[in-house]
């Protein structure tokens, strides 16, 4: 018999979608889906232009139910009077076949291209890599992270110029990333990169036990776990610096962290910030300028941006 997940269902102008969207994943460690269609996590390209959209989140059986109720309601009543066309509704609740949820959306996930080199394949579509491909083949599972979302897409833009030495990294002094840390790795689709990208270790972490599993098996997948080493260790207890750090999280989170995240960061090496709205940008930038990075590049695109910063030599 099938597991039965809970379903709770929002309803926000256009404009709020994306800021729901990053809330309710973080709130149920799971996707969601937006009106009628199951899709990537905050994939919204094949969304219509009706200005009232359907954002559905999914909780495992046995969650405090009425707590996460009353979490996403009092979120709605902070955050929705700040967007045009907001009328409060109360979240409705729906049971819903695990199995139903976690297939149907695979048919809008297909094979893309990020950067110059890197496409991401999913295990059910067929790709003809061309010789200078690099194919990471991915089933996201429960966990956050195709690739398609700006957040993901753009730190793997910025990833791979980092280790091609391209575009705001051409006169950096500096050799590819032996060492990198993914912070808050989702799928494993960034550490999976950085390995395709020559990166010799890579440890990637994340407070979801259920995402590392997934991340884990991505690996496999990719003849990665040589050198993708996955685990829930906490920001704090990891040991030793890097050569490259990613954090693709919240923008609050990444603040709250910019202390630790610097610290893990080896002299002349990167550090990739993304998860960030636009209107964050600031916010985030000011959060680390106690720690003393040089700012290389910020890239945008839609309502999200990704930071890149570099550590001095010593």
């Amino acid at each position: 018999m099938d597991t039965v997940w809970t379903e709770i269902s929002c309803e926000v102008p256009e404009s709020m979608v994306d800021l729901l969207a990053d809330f309710l994943v973080e709130l149920s460690g799971n996707g969601v889906s937006i009106e009628n269609l199951s899709l990537d996590t905050f994939s919204l390209d094949t969304i219509d232009d009706s200005p009232v959209k359907t954002v559905k989140a999914y909780f495992a059986p046995d969650v405090a139910l009425e707590g996460h109720l009353e979490t996403i309601g009092a979120f709605l009543l902070a955050h929705g009077p700040e967007f045009a066309g907001f009328a409060f509704k109360s979240p409705t609740v729906k049971a819903i076949n695990a199995e139903d949820w976690a297939n149907n959306w695979k048919k809008y996930f297909k094979p893309v291209r990020i950067g110059s080199r890197l496409v991401i394949k999913p295990t059910w579509e067929e790709y003809a890599a061309g010789s200078d491909d690099l194919v990471l083949t991915l089933d996201p599972g429960m966990a956050f992270g195709t690739g398609a979302h700006p957040t993901t897409k753009m730190c793997l833009e910025v990833l791979e110029s980092i280790f091609l030495g391209e575009g705001a990294f051409h006169d950096a002094a500096t050799a590819a990333p032996a060492t990198v840390l993914d912070v808050g790795t989702g799928s494993g689709v960034l550490s999976i990169a950085a390995a395709k990208l020559g990166a010799e270790r890579v440890m990637a972490i994340d407070i979801d036990a259920d995402a590392v599993i997934v991340a884990e098996e991505n690996a496999a997948l990719n003849d990665c776990l040589n050198v993708v080493h996955l685990s829930t260790t906490p920001l704090q207890a990891v040991k030793g610096r890097f050569a490259l750090v990613l954090a693709n999280i919240l923008a609050e989170e990444l603040v709250r962290l910019a202390g630790e995240l610097a610290a893990k960061v080896a002299p002349a090496g990167y550090l990739v910030l993304s998860g960030i709205l636009c209107e964050k940008e600031r916010f985030v930038l000011d959060g680390f300028a106690p720690c003393s990075l040089k700012l290389m590049e910020v890239r945008r695109e839609g309502e999200w941006c990704c930071i890149a910063l570099r550590k001095e030599p010593c």
